[in-house]
């Protein structure tokens, strides 16, 4: 009975790091690995060095995702380091400004606003205000396919 519930909360974790993708005032990441750290010590299961090894190198991705993505957008379309610094700004911001919708339009506001102002140039703005919006649809699907390698990694390490 109790190793039922135990099971039932892993998977609320693993569902609510998916919301966090979208509310990322949920941190997505400390949801995942909670629910990993249950399962051992909440049920005494047992994971691979090679897992845990993957996890951390996995984590780290998804730490990087949302960096490299904004800066390789931002920077291909023109955008100064300004745009970068105010678009991984607008994201913190975003997620408490009418969330879900506050982390994208918060970040696309702020790197348009900025790059107006520094560039003097509304459609060079508005064009990396869009590269900034397609920065976070990248980072978020790249975190998705991660989240699900990684919850896929763990089922296949706990259940055979």
């Amino acid at each position: 009975m109790l190793t039922t519930f135990i099971w039932i909360l892993i998977v609320i974790l693993f569902i609510l790091s998916f919301v966090g993708l979208v509310f990322p005032i949920i941190p997505s990441i400390l949801v995942l690995w909670a629910g990993f750290l249950l399962y051992l010590f909440g049920i005494g299961g047992e994971l691979s060095f090679w897992f845990w090894l993957g996890m951390v190198v996995l984590t780290v991705l998804i730490v990087l995702s949302d960096l490299i993505a904004n800066s390789y957008f931002v920077k291909r379309y023109g955008g100064s380091k300004w745009a970068e610094r105010v678009a991984a700004i607008g994201v913190i911001v975003g997620s408490f400004v009418m969330p879900p919708f506050g982390i994208i339009l918060v970040p696309f506001l702020a790197v348009f606003v900025t790059e107006w102002l520094i560039q003097k140039d509304i459609s060079l703005a508005l064009k990396i205000g869009v590269a900034s919006f397609v920065a976070f649809l990248s980072s978020t699907l790249a975190k998705l396919v991660i989240q699900f390698v990684m919850i896929g990694w763990f089922l296949v390490e706990a259940i055979f």
